[in-house]
């Protein structure tokens, strides 16, 4: 008489990610300074509208500061990569907050030329600290355990979720009795509290082990001239992002064709972020059996095809239930692409990954804002649906046809891929609980260094990658 097969292990909740070694502390810490993310946006705009009586100048300066934090991302990410947390987020947050206080004292008062706010502004984007990319970084050496990573992925997209969510109303409470430019100055205090809170962190200790890439990064850097394995979660974050913005300006275009209360808008879009934390916590709770890479082409498709749908909703309170089958797709999407990021990066990139994901988004995401607003009067409100929807379906196809095409994440010598779960010699990478993650290490050597015990990575990982809604000002994520 045979054996009755093992009883499969149960697969670790949130709770778990939490009792993680340093988890709590250093999860808290980056979370605090990334709420300056959901703060400064809304912050700036009523400043700058406030000095300036212009809503066209408030739309130039937030053009500005959000563009150059968008595309200088991949810039900061890469100095992180390159000389590790501790020595490069510090200074990059204090000269942050100092750009903010010069920008809050010169839209503290009307008076103050437009160009010389618009150059503070974009200045201050410049220098954005990255915490949410190295805060993926910092799971994935936190986290050895797969199924673990990914629900810390989830937990980290809905923890920003409500960042987002919140930063708008704590800058109304803040307005009431202060002027809108102290909003700022709260979101700089954030920004230098959490990145000190974040570096200090235990999790962030230890010796520097070096930041040079190993010989398999070396080799598979040269041979693609950049980060590799990008494509994919790249095009999936555009068409998210572009998706994305262009459904709230949907949205707000069907309630007035509508003639319904414009009061109601928010409301339909809080759904959106319902369905969204909804989404990120019931796919991280999911022990998938299908690859990332396929997951997320469902993702995305799924995506595409609700919005298309939405267009055709004959009431507000339709789509108010189409939007929020909207939002279960979207951080679920999003999740996956920065997952496959960072296990697809050679180990000396996964900072620069991420970011290059985030980038990706907030590139999607003002061009849908473009294309979106441009279409809206010109064609009928289904058809414009229809554009963000098929923006998530080409980034679907595009998923699948690398898929078809023998996408591999494996290194220069067939073995798994860099960065994804195995140490410089290639050999897996175990965690060791209670030690720390060296700040240098953190998107430099990408080796754990916590985790939830000493069990091995599992050896398909490399092969079989499993990371909300960004806001407009293109600082989020």
């Amino acid at each position: 008489m045979s054996a009755p097969a093992p009883a499969r292990p149960a697969a670790p909740s949130y709770a778990a990610v939490l009792r993680v070694p340093h988890a709590r502390r250093t999860f808290a810490a980056a979370l605090t300074g990334r709420f300056s993310n959901g703060v400064i946006p809304l912050a700036v705009l009523l400043s700058v509208n406030r000095a300036t009586g212009s809503y066209a100048v408030s739309g130039a300066v937030m053009s500005l500061f959000g563009g150059v934090a968008v595309l200088l991302m991949p810039v900061r990410a890469s100095l992180v990569d390159r000389y590790g947390a501790r020595r490069a987020l510090p200074p990059m947050a204090a000269l942050y907050a100092v750009l903010l206080c010069v920008l809050a004292v010169l839209v503290w008062r009307p008076g103050v030329p437009a160009p010389l706010i618009g150059t503070a502004a974009a200045l201050a984007g410049a220098c954005v600290p990255p915490l949410g990319p190295v805060m993926r970084a910092v799971w994935s050496a936190l986290v050895a355990d797969r199924q673990l990573q990914r629900r810390a992925y989830s937990l980290d997209g809905v923890a920003e979720e409500l960042l987002f969510v919140s930063g708008p109303v704590l800058v109304g409470a803040l307005i009431t009795w202060a002027p809108p430019a102290s909003g700022i100055l709260l979101g700089a205090l954030l920004v230098v509290g959490g990145t000190a809170a974040f570096v200090t962190s235990p999790a962030m200790a230890g010796p520097r082990t070096g930041s040079r890439p190993g010989p398999r990064a070396t080799a598979r850097r040269s041979r693609s001239g950049g980060v590799p394995g990008l494509l994919v979660p790249v095009a999936v974050a555009a068409g998210a992002g572009l998706a994305l913005s262009g459904v709230e300006l949907l949205v707000t275009a069907y309630a007035e064709r509508g003639s319904y209360d414009a009061a109601l808008v928010p409301w339909v879009l809080g759904a959106l972020s319902a369905g969204s934390a909804l989404g990120g916590l019931v796919n991280g709770a999911i022990d998938w059996r299908l690859s990332a890479r396929a997951r997320l082409a469902g993702f995305t498709a799924a995506l595409g095809l609700v919005i298309t749908v939405a267009g055709l909703a004959p009431g507000l309170w339709t789509l108010t239930a189409a939007m929020v089958c909207t939002g279960v797709f979207i951080a679920p999407t999003l999740t996956t692409a920065y997952l496959l990021a960072d296990e697809t990066a050679p180990e000396d990139a996964r900072t620069r990954a991420g970011a290059w994901v985030n980038m990706a988004v907030n590139a999607g995401s003002s061009s849908g804002s473009l294309l979106t607003g441009a279409l809206i009067g010109r064609f009928p409100l289904p058809l414009c649906f229809a554009l963000p929807g098929t923006a998530s379906l080409a980034a679907a196809a595009i998923t699948l046809m690398a898929r078809r095409g023998g996408a591999s994440v494996a290194g220069a010598s067939g073995g798994p891929a860099a960065g994804a779960g195995v140490g410089a010699s290639g050999a897996p990478v175990t965690g060791t609980e209670g030690s720390g993650v060296a700040a240098d290490e953190v998107g430099a050597s990408g080796a754990p260094a916590a985790g939830t015990g000493t069990a091995e990575v599992p050896a398909d990982r490399a092969g079989t990658a499993d990371a909300s809604a960004v806001r407009q000002a293109g600082v989020g994520r």
